[in-house]
Formats: structure tokens, C-alpha cells, sequence
């Protein structure tokens, strides 16, 4: 009755799960792998993206549900389940993504290794040289790192690190009488130890046969090796597995969750070296005896153990991928084209050209180099007198932080905000963050409670009698390196109103100001709510006008409870609505009287998705903001973030044109269904291709001048009447499939009496995509 229960509610819920969305986003990347035209390298490489992106899951997203269990807290998930119920709805589900994760390596990638110049060896499929080669590098290099630690009566439960692979060992005395360290005979008794394999040693150890490489998983060759880890003893069973500890202990992923109790949980914390286990890898057929010991001491069930058939941490893929044997074997990345409002040669004299132009960098298919250019020519120019930046993420050996540390050195006065809160960079930012100091920066580590998300550039320059202000401002991190894998949009510009906003917004950041207002800048956590609130309810005016309206909006997220029901009363009005959201989203489109007129799209594909891009059609003075907040209630509520006004008429339409492109891609784009599963799209016949992983790296003249306010609206009306007719298919296929059903019914009446087989026919069939008998979707449709 209560599996029953559970679907109901999640069925009849307003609202899609925000952590069921992020698992239906990973079979998104999953699909990338089952690509028939993508290349083995590159599947390999999506492979490897799915394990780090479910290990980040787990660490954070299940992390945060277990901060409610654990503390006796109370939590409704949006699909309406309480925590316990949504738990093993969760996990679940996870289950299942871990399954389809093990089959495809097994069935689609495995068996074309060999093809392609490698493979991945057991002990016993080596020949006896290799053996050989095996044992030294055991010898010399793994056997001095390894530890074994007994777990008995006269030691304690040994600390296991986190996503490190141990090795579970049962050994007991044999026949004849060993002695201990305590001096007594131990014969016949049974010990656990555990042997943790250093994260420092690489995930295969490599040989080369003739012109292939052979990859043996690290777990293989050490297994090969344990006995000369456990001396006269008898090995009873050897069983690998790897653990994930709650790593979320921010208020950020916690929606609902108060100050007091984040206090508690720090203090908790303080008598844990490492948060409490959440996931449990192992190898199948795993010893009895260790699984009751690590059930007990965790205190998990078989929720959070996941046997794994395939490969524990596919996260290792990434050594054969960026073997040098295989360099170039992954798709080449066409070299980033000439922004679009920036001529060939205008980099050499940024400051020049900028005085009188605004530039629009749309990334990877425009270079970060402008931007990089103009912070290395102001550290040297006599004329800067000063720099400000925050900072989120930063590349290894950046640019970025080099060009600081030069300005400081001549001079200049640098102040920087470095968030040391961004996750999983952290040590790196308080590194970096040190070293700009050490060099005369004024370095601020974060603002309080909130989380600086805001990408912000300011350039102060002297110029004869006045000083001009250079802005940079935009969706992604001053990063080289991930400004060449995701997509951003950043506005380099010398416009006084952004000067003085810009301007405004450091103080507030780093020092006691309020501002009244902002011209351009939509800020949070001050009004960034409230002020796109005001602007749906313009659109729902014109609605209730029979005037033209529309929203579009491009972001990572869309999770926010109250924009959500914005949307929902807009699309009511009449105000047509589309999203494309790369991951989670919560709101629940194409639900007859509450969202019919709003349809969400998801693009997954060649480079990540990270520009958020907000499109209001304003009676058709449309009004286009960009910057670094998504749909969240952490964006709002929990960081500092910004959106910026796009006001020059060939931004606006090299703008508008991103988003139309984005609507159009009929290649990387998955359409979301009301039950929260996702339908690939595919080019309808006559229908041009249109990739934008690969058409934003040309210029279309042709499509650039379709992309105004009039454009995006002829746009929204075809793709409305496409949506209707895509319906009308779809529900005379169905009128048709039940007038078939209906024959047969007849047709299996005469043959088996009363059809009572029909029921148990395709008991457990669940096709991925559709929804179970418990309310949940998952995967991927191919229409």
C-alpha cells in the first residue's frame, strides 16, 4: 500500500524531485556514452564523467538527506515523500543508474578494447614475463605503501578514507600454531583487516604487448600479492570495495535547513575525523562477515550497498583516455572563432578599442584570451591604477592569477575576493589567495554566510584628465582551462552605467554599503528574486492584453520553489515559456491547466552547459540579462551573485541569437516530459541539422539577422504548433495501439480462455524512459 502511496504523490506533485531530476541528468551523460556516432575514447571519457558526477551526488546531494536522518530532522523532498520513504525512493534509483552504468561498460565498451590498441587484463590473462613485470611493481613500488590494519578485539575500527579502494581481508590461522603479538596461539580464529591501496598509485598499472597496451585494475595486481601481506596465515576471502562519506556540511544543499542546526552539525563534526558513509562499492559475492561488520559499523543497510559487476571508481578511464598512445583519439575541438563584436586585430590595443565598443565573448566558440590579454596589458600599463576581481575557480598555473601578482609587483592596488567556499577547490583558492597577499593584494576570503558566485572584473585606468573604468562581468570562472570545455557568455565594456554599478557591488562585497539601486545589475542576495518576479508579471500583463509575450531562459538549475510558481500563473496568463536547463529542474512542464504552455529542453553534449541567459520580450523592447545566478534558492538566498543587463543592440541580437540556436539543436537536445523523463530529439523530416556544439563555431549571417524580438517570437509560435501536432501524433498512435490491444484481447480470449497470462507477461519491463510502478522516470527516450 505504501509503494502505491508513494507513486500517487509523486505523480500528483507540482513539483519534480530535485535530486530524481539530477540522477535523470546523469542518464543524460549516460547517453553520450551509448552514442553509436561517438568514438570509444570519447565514450570512455562520458563514462568517466557519470562516475565523478555520481560520486559528487553521493557526497553532497545524499550527504544532505543523511544531515536530516541523522539529526532526527524533518524533510519533504518536492515529489511530497518524507525523508525515510524519499531515501529509498533515492536509492532506488541510484540502483538502477548504477546497473545501466555497469551494463553498458560491459556490453557496449569492453568488447571493443581490443580494436582499439588496449585492454583491461585480470593477473590470469597475463603471460608469465608480464607476471613478472607485475610482481616488480608490486615489490618496489605498492607493497612499502600498503598498511594493513586488523580489526579485532585489540584494535579499533581503523579510519577508512574516503573513495579510497580497501581490500576487506578474512584470514585465520591454519593447522599449525602461529603466535601472536600478545604471545598467545591463535589457531583457527578468524581476523578482518583491511588494506587501503594509496589514491596516489595510478588506477592500472601498465604494460605494452606488441602495439597494444594492457591496463591491469591496481585491486588485481594487489590481490595477486596479499599473501605476502599476511604471512603463515590462511585467506579466507579478499574482497574489494570503496566507500563515500557525507561531504556536505554547508548550509547551500540544505533548502529548509536553519543556522542552529548547521552549528550542530559543525559540532558534530568536530568528533568525526571524516563524515558518516553513505555509499558502499564491493564486488559481487563479497564475504558475508566483512559486509555485517561494515553494515554494523556504518550503520547502512542494503540501500547503500551497491554491488558493482563491472569496474569499482570508472573515474580511472581517464588514464587510457589521456594515454599518450591515444592522444587524439577523443573529438578534435575546432580552434575558437573571432567574437563576433570583436574585428581581427583589435587585441592588441584592448583598452583602445574598447573605449568605444562593448564585446560579447560567447565561450568556448570565442576565446577567454581577450579577457586574459587585457588583465596581463593592465598589470604592465603605467597607466592602471587598479584592479578588482572575485574569484571562484581558478586553472592550474593560471594566467589570471599570475597577471594579479605581476600588478601588485609594479604597483598597482589589486584587491581580490577569493571564495574559499567553492567546493572542492577550496585549499587551492586559500593557496593562491596567499600568495596574492604575500605580493601586496588586499586578498577578502569570502563574505560571511554568503557564497560569492558573482564573476567580476574592474580595471581602473588613468586617461588624461578621467579615469575609465573596464568591466568584465559574466556566467563562468576566470579559468582558462574550463573556459575551453564549457559554455559562458561574459560583456567586456567601458560603459559608465556598468562602471558605476560594478563599482557599487565591490563595495557591497567587500566593505558596509547598501545601494539604493542598480541601472544594468540585478544583484542577490539583496532583490534578485523579487526583481524576476516583477519581470514575469510584466509578460503575464501583456498576456492579459492579447499583446505579444515570452520568456526564455537558459541555466544549470531551475529549482526554486516561488519562481516556479511564477511560471505556472505566466504560463496560465498565456505567456509562452521555455527553459533550457542543462540539469536540474524541479518544475514540471506540459501538465494540462497548470504549465500547457511551457516546454523544457535540456542540451547535453560535446562541451558543459553553463551560460544562464534570461530572455523577457518586454511588448518587444525585449530585455536580455546574463551573468552567474541559475533558478535556485541557494542563488538567491545563500550567494552572492549578479545579472547584467544586455544593452547594446548587437549584443542583444548576438544574444538572442544563442538562445534561438539553443531551441533549435536538434542534436544535444532532450526534451522533458511531464513525468520527468526526457525524449532525445531528432531532426523532423525536411528539418535542417542544427548542432550548436558545432554551428556557434560559424558565422551565420543568414540566422544572426533573424535573431530579434519579432524572430524569437515566430520562433516560439512555430515550435508551439510543431508541440501540438508531436501531441496529436502521439495520441492517434495511441488510439490506434489500443484498437490493436483490443483485438488481440479478443483473439487471446479465444485462445486462453480469460487472457490471465497477459499480467505476469511483462512484470518487471520497465522501459528506461517511462515511468515504474512507483512514479519514477528515468533515463532517456529516442524519439
Amino acid at each position: 500500500m505504501k509503494l502505491f502511496k508513494s507513486a500517487d504523490l509523486i505523480r500528483k506533485s507540482k513539483y519534480i524531485s530535485r535530486d530524481l531530476s539530477w540522477l535523470r541528468f546523469n542518464y543524460r551523460v549516460l547517453d553520450q556514452v551509448q552514442d553509436s556516432s561517438r568514438g570509444l575514447f570519447d565514450k570512455l571519457k562520458f563514462l568517466a564523467i557519470t562516475s565523478s558526477n555520481l560520486d559528487e551526488f553521493f557526497m553532497i546531494r545524499v550527504g544532505s538527506l543523511y544531515n536530516y536522518l541523522d539529526y532526527g530532522k524533518e524533510r519533504i523532498d518536492y515529489s511530497g515523500l518524507r525523508e525515510l520513504p524519499f531515501r529509498r525512493k533515492l536509492l532506488d534509483f541510484a540502483h538502477r543508474f548504477v546497473n545501466d552504468q555497469s551494463l553498458t561498460y560491459l556490453n557496449e565498451l569492453k568488447p571493443n578494447f581490443e580494436k582499439h590498441g588496449f585492454n583491461i587484463l585480470k593477473m590470469s590473462d597475463l603471460t608469465e614475463l608480464e607476471v613478472k613485470k607485475a610482481d616488480g611493481y608490486f615489490k618496489n613500488t605498492v607493497f612499502p605503501l600498503l598498511t594493513p590494519m586488523v580489526y579485532d578485539s585489540y584494535h579499533g575500527f581503523p579510519l577508512m578514507m574516503n573513495q579510497m579502494l580497501i581490500f576487506g581481508v578474512v584470514t585465520r590461522i591454519g593447522n599449525g600454531i602461529a603466535v601472536g603479538l600478545d604471545g598467545e596461539a591463535e589457531k583457527g580464529q578468524e581476523r578482518l583487516t583491511f588494506v587501503q591501496i594509496p589514491q596516489n598509485l595510478t588506477r592500472f598499472f601498465e604494460l605494452t604487448r606488441k602495439d597494444k597496451v594492457i591496463f591491469v585494475p591496481i585491486e588485481e595486481v594487489v590481490r595477486e600479492f596479499l599473501p605476502r601481506l599476511f604471512r603463515n596465515v590462511e585467506i579466507v576471502s579478499a574482497n574489494l570495495f570503496r566507500i563515500t562519506r557525507n561531504g556536505d556540511f554547508t548550509l547551500e544543499e540544505s533548502d529548509d535547513i536553519d543556522n542552529d542546526f548547521i552549528k550542530e552539525i559543525q559540532v558534530g563534526l568536530k568528533t568525526r575525523k571524516r563524515g558518516r558513509v553513505v555509499r558502499v562499492e564491493v564486488e559481487p559475492n563479497a564475504s558475508a562477515t566483512l559486509m555485517q561488520v561494515l553494515r554494523e559499523r556504518w550503520n547502512i543497510d542494503n540501500g547503500n550497498v551497491f554491488v558493482i559487476n563491472s569496474l569499482i571508481d570508472l573515474k580511472g578511464l581517464w588514464q587510457i583516455v589521456r594515454h599518450p598512445n591515444f592522444r587524439g583519439k577523443t573529438a578534435k575541438m575546432p580552434a575558437p572563432v573571432q567574437p563576433l563584436s570583436l574585428p581581427e586585430g583589435a587585441e592588441e590595443n584592448l583598452f583602445e578599442y574598447l573605449k568605444t565598443h562593448d564585446v560579447l565573448l560567447h565561450h568556448p566558440y570565442n576565446s577567454i584570451e581577450p579577457m586574459v590579454r587585457l588583465l596581463e596589458q593592465a598589470a604592465v600599463d603605467p597607466h592602471v591604477l587598479g584592479i578588482k576581481q572575485t574569484i571562484y575557480r581558478l586553472a592550474d598555473d593560471s594566467r589570471v592569477s599570475a597577471a594579479l601578482l605581476k600588478a601588485a609587483e609594479n604597483g598597482k592596488h589589486v584587491s581580490v575576493l577569493f571564495e574559499v567556499k567553492a567546493r572542492f577547490d577550496e585549499e587551492k583558492n586559500i593557496r593562491e589567495g596567499a600568495r596574492l597577499e604575500k605580493a601586496g593584494c588586499f586578498v577578502i576570503y569570502g563574505v560571511s554566510k554568503y557564497k560569492t558566485h558573482t564573476k567580476l572584473l574592474m580595471i581602473i585606468r588613468k586617461e588624461g584628465e578621467k579615469v575609465t573604468r573596464y568591466v568584465h562581468i559574466g556566467s563562468g570562472n576566470y579559468n582558462e582551462q574550463t573556459a575551453r570545455l564549457y559554455t559562458d557568455v561574459s560583456l567586456l565594456t567601458t560603459n559608465d552605467t556598468y562602471g558605476h554599478d560594478v563599482s557599487e557591488f565591490f563595495n557591497v562585497i567587500t566593505g558596509h554599503s547598501q545601494p539604493d539601486d542598480y541601472e544594468y545589475l540585478i544583484t542577490a542576495p539583496k532583490d534578485m528574486r523579487q526583481q524576476l518576479i516583477h519581470l514575469i508579471r510584466e509578460e503575464v500583463k501583456q498576456a492579459k492584453k492579447g499583446l505579444p509575450s515570452g520568456i526564455v531562459m537558459k541555466m544549470n538549475s531551475l529549482e526554486d520553489k516561488e519562481l516556479i510558481d511564477e511560471f505556472y500563473r505566466a504560463a496560465k496568463a498565456g505567456v509562452p515559456i521555455r527553459f533550457v536547463v542543462r540539469g536540474i529542474c524541479c518544475l514540471r512542464p506540459g501538465r494540462p491547466g497548470l504549465s500547457d504552455n511551457i516546454e523544457v529542453r535540456s542540451i547535453v553534449g560535446e562541451y558543459l552547459e553553463h551560460t544562464r541567459l534570461f530572455y523577457f520580450h518586454n511588448g518587444g523592447d525585449a530585455k536580455l540579462y546574463a551573468g552567474s545566478a541559475d533558478i535556485m534558492v541557494r542563488s538567491f538566498d545563500r550567494r552572492i551573485e549578479a545579472l547584467f543587463l544586455i544593452v547594446n543592440p548587437q549584443l542583444k541580437r548576438e544574444a538572442i541569437n544563442i538562445l534561438m540556436m539553443n531551441m533549435m539543436d536538434n542534436q544535444n537536445s532532450y526534451v522533458m516530459r511531464e513525468d520527468g523523463a526526457y525524449i532525445r530529439q531528432q531532426p523532423a523530416p525536411g528539418e535542417p541539422v542544427v548542432n550548436v556544439h558545432k554551428d556557434f563555431f560559424k558565422r551565420d549571417e543568414a540566422q544572426l539577422a533573424q535573431a530579434t524580438a519579432e524572430g524569437m517570437l515566430a520562433l516560439l509560435d512555430v515550435q508551439a504548433q510543431r508541440r501540438l501536432d508531436v501531441a496529436a501524433a502521439a495520441q492517434e498512435a495511441e488510439q490506434a495501439a489500443s484498437l490493436a490491444a483490443e483485438a488481440n484481447d479478443v483473439g487471446a480470449d479465444d485462445a486462453f480462455g480469460e487472457g490471465e497470462h497477459d499480467e505476469a507477461c511483462d512484470d518487471d519491463a520497465t522501459p528506461v524512459g517511462h515511468a515504474d510502478e512507483e512514479g519514477v522516470s528515468a533515463g532517456v527516450v529516442n524519439a
